[in-house]
């Protein structure tokens, strides 16, 4: 009886680690979306799936507004990977869009 509650109380505590730690991961990953310069945020999240300079599953003709809610909200691509939301990952609107143009500019050649 002892040895089953050891064993109960040590899972318990081994659950309530792995869950804190994702706690604290998700607050970690939203205060670097809520300081970090739209070329960090994109180099961190963007540039494995659209390329460092933006030229996979991007359309710079897009209107902004439309880039900046498919940044918060995602997109289901026709196969994956599909376009994650970021508002759910504490990315406000004004950062989207400051990424949205980031990419825009990654995009328009200098003159």
């Amino acid at each position: 009886m002892k040895t089953n509650l050891i064993k109960l109380l040590t899972i318990a505590a081994f659950i309530t680690a792995v869950f804190a730690i994702f706690a604290l991961r998700t607050d970690i990953t939203r205060v670097a979306a809520q300081t970090d310069a739209p070329a960090d945020v994109y180099k961190k999240s963007c540039a494995m799936c659209h390329s460092p300079k933006a030229e996979k599953s991007y359309d710079p003709a897009m209107p902004i507004e439309e880039q900046v809610e498919i940044i918060l909200k995602g997109k289901k691509a026709e196969k994956p990977p599909h376009m994650p939301g970021y508002e759910a990952k504490g990315m406000t609107a004004e950062q989207a869009k400051a990424l949205a143009e980031y990419m825009k500019s990654l995009r328009t050649p200098a003159n």
